[in-house]
């Protein structure tokens, strides 16, 4: 829905690139929201004055019939002053969306549409500060995030420099183990043949220890 709604703003121009996160997602879906909203509202309002302008234009026809009819005046029979004034009777009636051209018609519709204007006009400058809201939520969370991708790239680098001295170490560390298990089997080879050549048992490192002890 973000993507289809970012091609319709953009058109034929290329959408710049953005993070993909939940963050963005939400704040562009909240965007594309209020934007499809406002076009639904559009849409409708000139649809409805579409409506309204081919019922004017059946009842003037219907009223030009009756004219004709019952006493024999039509459009084209009226003045040039008459037919400019007819004409601007018949716009202003159809802008206003009244049911008559009486001046009690007029007046309700004008202060209808001031009322009207005055609401839209309030509901308009609402949304650009949201938008604008939502546009500082979206610098706020793209500095974020820049910020956490160089802390991100700060601790990869520590944690390989950690991860190599750890292994240096653990290398140390088996081969003290190798060569102390060396050293014992010499030790324990050494005393073997000590041993056997009939060394006194009481001279030897253990017994000493424990002498000593």
């Amino acid at each position: 829905q973000i993507t289809t709604w970012l091609k319709k703003i953009y058109e034929d121009e290329p959408i710049p690139e953005y993070e993909v996160n939940t963050q963005t997602v939400d704040i562009l879906y909240e965007l594309a929201e209020y934007s499809e909203a406002r076009d639904r509202d559009v849409s409708l309002l000139i649809e409805d004055m579409k409506q309204k302008a081919t019922e004017y234009e059946a009842e003037a026809k219907y009223f030009q019939d009756v004219l004709l009819e019952t006493l024999d005046i039509s459009p084209t029979s009226l003045s040039k002053e008459g037919t400019d004034n007819l004409n601007i009777l018949v716009d202003s009636a159809v802008t206003l969306e009244t049911k008559d051209t009486s001046l009690a018609s007029f007046f309700c519709a004008i202060t209808d549409m001031s009322s009207e204007l005055y609401a839209t006009e309030l509901k308009n400058r609402k949304m650009e500060q949201e938008l604008r809201s939502l546009r500082t939520k979206l610098t706020k969370a793209l500095i974020l995030e820049n910020r956490l991708k160089e802390d991100l790239k700060n601790v990869k680098e520590c944690l390989e420099v950690e991860t190599a001295r750890v292994e240096r170490e653990l290398q140390n560390v088996e081969f003290l183990k190798k060569k102390s298990e060396h050293l014992e089997l010499q030790i324990k080879d050494a005393e073997e043949e000590l041993t056997a050549r009939g060394l006194d048992q009481t001279l030897t490192h253990g017994s000493l220890v424990r002498l000593s002890k």
